[in-house]
């Protein structure tokens, strides 16, 4: 199995070959290029990359060595719509802000478990980037450079997008391994509904997003483009918050799934007025499909729930 690939001055390689190399060989999990002139992204309109097992580096190397050079990532992607990195870890001396600020068209961008991702990358990517539709973040804690053990990005991440990317409409935040008694994550619930009320989102998941409680809950109620929202082991979330969406001007799908401490209450007021197209509920143990037939059009109710293989794979 190839592991590890180097290549250096090779003229006759091009984007198209290299990408074959990192779709078919699974196993690959280093990759430098070195002086390689005809390796771009030049009219590659999507890109994706992912280490299948532990976070790796994936470099680029121009015709400089030198650490921290910008000419490392001398390639070109002015036509890189989609960009999905899951599962690697940036270089510490420059980590994407490069890359990104070369990204001009960007419309979907996905970061799941990218170790070394900051601020100062999400600012870039806002900035550069203002066609933005889509973001997925999926974020970890993680030993950050003032000693604490959080998810790495903050609100100023949050304030850039929220100023840059007035096209959002879909926003993906999963937060994995962070502890509802301690303050793992970096976002507040502030930051959440500054961006909700800035950006015309349609479609918002938040997952393990403990931070998030019922007053959130009450700005989603005013989000005037919601229309689809889905809520997975968001712990702070009662059914008085839930209770609330009912008012939603938009909202016409809702998921709710591992969510506990939610009851029939809590959805007693969809029932009622029936305004969902959609309506599932997946592990929430205090929910009955009977307590919520007639809520939606379409009602899907579980009591299965997937592994962690499965729900790893299902993330990425």
């Amino acid at each position: 199995k190839l592991m590890s690939l180097r290549l250096k001055a090779l003229q006759e390689i091009t984007s198209a070959g290299l990408l074959s190399v990192a779709v078919g060989c699974k196993s690959l999990s280093a990759l430098r290029l070195m002086s390689c002139k005809n390796v771009g992204w030049m009219k590659l309109q999507k890109f994706w990359f992912q280490n299948k097992y532990l976070p790796n580096t994936f470099k680029f190397d121009g015709p400089s060595s030198m650490v921290g050079s910008q000419s490392r990532y001398d390639f070109c992607c002015d036509f890189l719509k989609d960009l999905t990195l899951a599962r690697i870890t940036t270089e510490q001396e420059i980590g994407l802000c490069c890359l990104l600020r070369k990204c001009k068209a960007l419309e979907n961008i996905s970061l799941y478990y990218a170790l070394g991702v900051h601020d100062n990358d999400m600012i870039t990517l806002a900035q550069n980037n203002r066609n933005l539709r889509s973001i997925s973040l999926m974020l970890t804690p993680q030993h950050c450079e003032d000693y604490v053990y959080r998810t790495s990005l903050t609100d100023d991440s949050l304030k850039a997008i929220a100023l840059w990317c007035p096209m959002l409409q879909s926003f993906e935040l999963t937060f994995f391994g962070c502890k509802p008694d301690y303050p793992e994550i970096g976002f507040t619930q502030e930051g959440l509904v500054m961006l909700i009320q800035s950006c015309p989102i349609r479609d918002l998941t938040l997952s393990g997003a403990n931070i998030f409680d019922d007053e959130g809950m009450k700005a989603l109620s005013c989000a005037r483009f919601l229309e689809s929202l889905k809520l997975v082991r968001c712990i702070a979330i009662t059914d008085a918050g839930v209770h609330l969406l009912a008012r939603s001007p938009s909202l016409i799908n809702l998921t709710l799934e591992l969510c506990d401490g939610l009851t029939y209450h809590g959805v007693a007021e969809f029932v009622r007025a029936r305004k969902l197209e959609s309506l599932t509920i997946e592990k929430c143990s205090r929910i009955s499909l009977k307590a919520v037939q007639g809520a939606a059009k379409t009602v899907h109710h579980t009591d299965d729930c997937p592994g962690f293989k499965e729900w790893v794979e299902r993330c990425v």
